[in-house]
């Protein structure tokens, strides 16, 4: 009893959710593919926004402000929206077809903490490139706000915490469906047909009336803090959700898909 107890290997706190975003820290293409979705598209368009106002500022306005914020956020969620499905893509398929998955069952670990350990691992590794953009367009907003209103501190925190929910939103959702089809191909696919063809097609449909609401991004479209709504709401305008139907919808979406993500990581033959 002694020296089997003596032999036992220590858990540590947190090290399976450790070792996942080690693991997506290891590939280097991963790497350079969610810096060109998240921070480099906010490294172009403030920095064309300076360049511009700086060789005319007779005709173009300074790179700051609520608007410029707005935009800026408007950018990072579509791309880092992207980002986010392909990060959770890789965290839910590729452990299975490279066959590590397999050895860590065979050590006796719960799927379901195997499962789970991927969604604060992965959110570890994701959300520091979203942070890092969203950081310098409000640095910017603020900075060289020149004439223009420049956004509040109040303003900045809770667009940067929208930011951030919805990025993990679409982690969470690729996360899931990656570990149902077991192929981050066709789960980068189809979530991005989602978010950018198809859900913009069911909310312009009229006929469905309320049942649009069920398009998550319309319910974070209605979470968004007034001041930059109208900038980052790229579908229809006559579709008003309550607050509660835009914090549910979401929600609903996550309990779905983490669900999904858990079932077949039980059952799936190892």
């Amino acid at each position: 009893m002694t020296t089997a107890a003596a032999t036992a290997p220590r858990l540590r706190p947190f090290g399976l959710p450790r070792a996942e975003t080690l693991k997506l820290r290891k590939r280097r293409g991963l790497l350079v593919v969610v810096t060109l979705l998240t921070i480099v598209p906010q490294v172009i368009a403030f920095g064309i926004l300076a360049i511009l106002h700086a060789a005319n500022p007779d005709h173009h306005g300074p790179a700051g402000g609520i608007a410029n914020l707005g935009n800026g956020m408007s950018v990072l969620i579509l791309l880092g929206g992207v980002a986010s499905v392909i990060v959770g893509a890789a965290c839910g398929a590729d452990d299975v077809n490279s066959g590590v998955f397999r050895e860590l069952v065979v050590t006796g670990r719960s799927r379901l903490v195997l499962f789970g350990a991927r969604i604060p691992g992965g959110l570890l590794y994701m959300l520091p490139f979203v942070a890092l953009a969203y950081a310098l367009s409000a640095y910017v907003s603020g900075l060289a706000a020149g004439y223009l209103q420049a956004p509040s501190t109040s303003l900045l925190v809770e667009s940067g915490i929208w930011v951030l929910a919805n990025a993990s939103f679409y982690f969470v959702v690729g996360l899931g469906l990656a570990s149902l089809t077991t192929s981050r191909g066709y789960t980068i696919g189809i979530l991005i047909a989602w978010r950018t063809i198809v859900s913009h097609i069911i909310s312009a449909i009229g006929a469905l009336g309320a049942y649009r609401e069920v398009v998550p991004d319309i319910g974070f479209v209605r979470l968004a803090p007034d001041a930059v709504a109208k900038y980052v709401n790229d579908g229809p305008t006559d579709i008003h959700p309550s607050l509660a139907a835009a914090v549910l919808v979401p929600l609903l979406w996550l309990v779905v898909w983490i669900g999904v993500g858990a079932w077949r990581t039980a059952t799936r033959d190892a």
